[in-house]
This record gives structure tokens, sequence and C-alpha cells, in this order.
């Protein structure tokens, strides 16, 4: 493009003042802050500018027009003034997606919402008594009597429930642990960083894939203030390993007056072997066993929001409510209210396992997911196109969040093999649908694993399905 034709389409743009009183945009301006739709005509003007200084070639002045170019900026305002966090549809098989928000709430709890948010609570006021009370009463009665503690309060992550409570019980002093349990979480916080950040010294006993009694015992001094146990609850060891039982290191720490603290991360209240699932402990049996603190998610195996709870002895979690740092830590009326919700749920294990969804994507059959498959295969149909070919086959969906590392859940998928559309062009092509659809990409087929994807998701899916084969 020569430098007069670039001159020449400059001239053509429309001017801002022109658009914002065209009467392709009168209307956009009554639906849309005025601040919003200059932001938006100020974006596609510049890419207007940047396509003629590149030297893109357009088929004419037409290209420039009023209508033209109010049309792409009604378009970007469509994609300015969507919400940041968005719904999506998770057909990716793993369900405690970390990523994609972990736990969904069950449909009590979400029925609850408006009227907390939009209304003012008893947060911390205590009507009983009429005056000021603690915002942690509202989840401590039913946490002490599903899970038989003494004491129990909540912060607002298991990050933050590890991080006070080593804070509270050993900041400046020892805190022993097995090397085979320094484990890494999600966006690479470690064991070791949150101990560093408590203030207190971590000794390492052990090696990666074998810890003994002995060890504990060895380093014990008068500086030792707790023993910690990390659950592995986003990996596994095999082989040749051995681990102290959590009986065990209580006995030790009896023995020696030294408190036993465990994170067992992923925390449930369920015994998933009774349902055909890997043995995974359960709070109730941790607390029962000695241990003096336990911490965990309220958002991984509960099936609730984000919390991190912490139970155990009354002394000791009384004194973890002291923490300077429980200001900074704490969670607000919706998460109490949605973790109250979810926990009221626990009171019928029956109830928990049909309600709250994570429990029962967890604990579906292999048949039901065929069923489910069978009725997305029928939405869509016949397709009668080059672009795609569609069938169902069998795979493996994960419980995810850390949880659960090595189990494995039998599924059934859509399996979408690439014709005309590329298997990368077709998972961006559902990333970019409204809602966005997150998909599994696996040896060049797109995966939709039915698992994850929601009954009343069905429909939505197969519409998009069918609009990429058009295409």
């Amino acid at each position: 493009m020569t430098s007069k034709a670039r001159q020449d389409l400059f001239k053509i743009i429309p001017s801002v003042d022109r658009l914002l009183n065209s009467p392709e945009l009168k209307e956009t301006l009554g639906r849309y802050p005025r601040n919003l739709v200059l932001e938006a005509i100020h974006q596609i003007l510049e890419h207007i500018r940047e396509k003629i200084l590149k030297g893109e070639v357009y088929e004419g002045p037409s290209d420039l027009a009023l209508n033209r170019v109010a049309g792409h900026i009604k378009d970007r305002l469509e994609i300015l003034a969507r919400p940041s966090l968005r719904t999506v549809i998770n057909a990716t098989g793993v369900i405690v997606h970390t990523n994609l928000g972990r736990s969904l709430l069950a449909e009590r709890v979400i029925e609850r919402f408006r009227a907390i948010a939009g209304s003012y609570s008893n947060l911390e006021y205590d009507l009983n008594q009429g005056r000021r009370g603690s915002r942690y009463s509202h989840v401590e009665g039913i946490l002490r009597e599903l899970t038989a503690a003494e004491g129990a309060m909540v912060v607002n992550n298991n990050a933050a429930a590890v991080l006070i409570a080593i804070e509270t019980l050993a900041r400046g002093r020892e805190v022993v642990v097995s090397r085979g349990q320094l484990v890494e979480i999600g966006g690479s916080f470690r064991v070791p960083d949150v101990m560093r950040k408590s203030g207190a010294r971590m000794v390492e006993v052990g090696t990666t894939n074998k810890t003994h009694l002995r060890d504990y015992e060895e380093v014990i001094g008068p500086d030792t203030a707790l023993l910690l146990r990390v659950h592995q609850s986003n990996f596994q060891i095999v082989g040749f390993t051995e681990e102290v039982a959590t009986s065990q290191l209580v006995d030790l720490g009896n023995r020696y007056g030294v408190p036993v603290m465990e994170d067992l991360g992923s925390g449930c209240l369920v015994d998933f072997s009774k349902y055909g699932l890997t043995k995974e402990p359960t709070v109730q049996e941790v607390l029962a066993g000695g241990v003096d603190l336990v911490t965990f998610s309220g958002d991984k195996l509960l099936g609730g929001p984000q919390a991190g709870i912490i139970l155990g002895k009354k002394h000791i979690v009384e004194a973890v409510k002291k923490n300077p740092l429980t200001r900074a830590m704490r969670i607000d009326k919706l998460t109490l209210m949605a973790l109250e919700e979810t926990l009221n749920l626990y009171r019928d294990e029956r109830a928990a396992l049909d309600e709250i969804p994570t429990l029962n994507m967890i604990c579906r059959d292999g048949a039901s997911m065929k069923k489910k498959a069978g009725r997305l295969f029928r939405m869509i149909g016949a397709l009668g196109t080059r672009n795609l070919s569609l069938d169902l086959t069998d795979g493996d969906s994960k419980v995810g969040g850390g949880a659960l590392p090595l189990f494995v859940l039998p599924s059934r998928l859509l399996r979408i093999t690439p014709g005309a559309i590329s298997a990368h062009d077709m998972e961006e092509w559902f990333r970019a649908y409204d809602p966005p659809i997150i998909v599994r990409v696996e040896k060049d087929q797109v995966l939709m694993d039915l698992r994850t994807i929601l009954d009343t998701e069905l429909k939505t899916v197969a519409r998009a399905v069918k609009a990429l084969a058009a295409l």
C-alpha cells in the first residue's frame, strides 16, 4: 500500500463525534455507560489505524463506512461489558478443578445467597444476649457435632489454616516433619515456605520414601513445639516405602508432651470406601486417633466454599483464635453461610451424597454416565458435515483438587474427531463460545467428559457442537 493510499484511508476514518452522534450508536449509548462506549470507540479506531499502517488491504472505503465501524464498536462493547468472572461448562472430567472454581455449591446453599447478601445479618451479633458475638459461632457448633472435635474455627483457606496454626504453636521453635510429606500444592505454595513464614524452624526427618518412628524420636528436644503430619493428598509415593501412622505419632507426642497436628489438605466427612472408592482418612477418624489439631479445605472433598477449617483440642483452638493473624484471615458472611448450609447437609449422609455436587459427581456410577452420554448424542443428532465426526467412548474422570491422585472414575466421553477443522481450532472455538466450554484434547481429538457436564448444560453443549459442525 502506497503512502498516499494510507493517507486517503486515514482521512475517511469516522471521527469520535460522528460515531457518537450516529443513529447506529445512539441506542447503544442508552444501554451502556458513555465511558465504556468511548473506550470501545477508541479501541476500534486504534485497531483500524494499526491495520492501515501495516499495509493490510481493505476492500475499499466501504470498509470504513460509518455503519461498518459502528458495528465493530458494538461487537467490542459486548466484550468490554462482559464480566471477567464468567460461568463456564467443565467438560474436562476433573471434578474439583482448581482453575475452574473447584467445588460447585449445593442448590440449597445457592438459594440462601440472596437473602443473606441483600440483607443485614447477625454476623457478629448475639441475638440471645443482645450484644456483640463471634462470627465463628455460626459454624462452630455444627463442626463439633459432625466431627466430635472439642474446638473449631474457620479461616479463608487451608494454607492460611496451616500458617496460623503453626505460627500460634511454634513460632521461634521447632516443627518436626517427614521429608516424604513436604508437599507442594497448587500455585507453587510449599509446606516449607508456609512454615518459614510462620516463624517456626523446620526439622526434616527420614527420607523421601521411608520415615520411621525413631526418626521423630531422635530429634525431639526442649525446643520441639510440634510434630506435623501432612497428608499426601495430591501425590503418592509407591514401592519401597514406609511412613509413621497417625496413631504412632500421637503416642510419641503424648510421651514427650509435644502436640501433634495433621494437615489433611482435602479433608472429607464421608468414608468413600463404603461406595467403592479409594479409602481416604475422614476428619472424624483423624480426630478420634488423638491428634491435637487438624486442618483441611472447605472447597475440595467437603464440597463447600473456599475455607480453611481448624479442629482439635479446645485450648489449642482457643489459642489460635487469639492470634492477631485471625483478623487478616477471617471469612466473610457469604462464605460462612455457604459453609453452614453445606455442613447441614452432612447431618444426613444420603442427602449430602445426593445434593452436594462434588460428592454426587464422585459417586455416580458408569451406567449413569452411559445414559447421560446417550442423551447428549441424541440431542446433537446427525450432522452431515466434513468438519468433524462424533462418537462415544469410554474414558476416565479424576477427582482433582489434589485429592485421590491415583484414583480414576470410569466415565463416558463424547469424542470429536477432526475433519476440515483441527482439534486445536475446535478447542479454541469451544473456549470462545458463550458460555465457554472447556474440553480436553488428547491424541488430536477433542473429548468431552459427561461426568462434569451438568444435566442442565446438555442442551447448550449440543447446540455448540451443532454450530461448530455447521461452520
